[in-house]
């Protein structure tokens, strides 16, 4: 069994920043690839940004270039870092782990944290 937890989630102005936070614990051995999916009202849950044990990374196009996934294997912390926010990226963001190495859906993560509130706004 796995365990996230999230952190970081706030209120910030357009063009601001803030950095979420992702600790896990547990079976982390069973952890192949971590990500960041966000929903938004009314919209379906999408994947901002992958990392795998190998380290590759993957970004949403609306995200490159403006947000930073990141691990640091000590803390057993994933981060996300988001620069140059916009409004559009308001929504619940959420820390996913997967058994597999490169899951392609979030049907395909296996665990999930608890969400943390992103809200952009002015």
């Amino acid at each position: 069994q796995v365990q996230l937890v999230e952190s970081g989630g706030g209120l910030v102005q357009p063009g601001g920043s803030l950095r979420l936070s992702c600790a896990y614990s547990g079976s982390t051995f069973s952890i192949n690839a971590m990500g960041w999916y966000r929903q938004a009202p009314g919209k379906e849950r999408e994947l901002v940004a992958g990392i795998t044990r190998s380290n590759r990374l993957n970004y949403a196009d609306s995200v490159k270039g403006r947000f930073t996934i990141s691990r640091d294997n000590a803390k057993r912390t994933v981060y996300l870092q988001m620069n140059s926010l916009k409004p559009e990226d308001t929504g619940v963001y959420y820390c996913a782990a997967s058994g597999r190495s490169r899951p392609s859906s979030s049907y395909e993560y296996d665990y999930w944290g608890q969400g943390t509130q992103v809200t952009v706004s002015s």
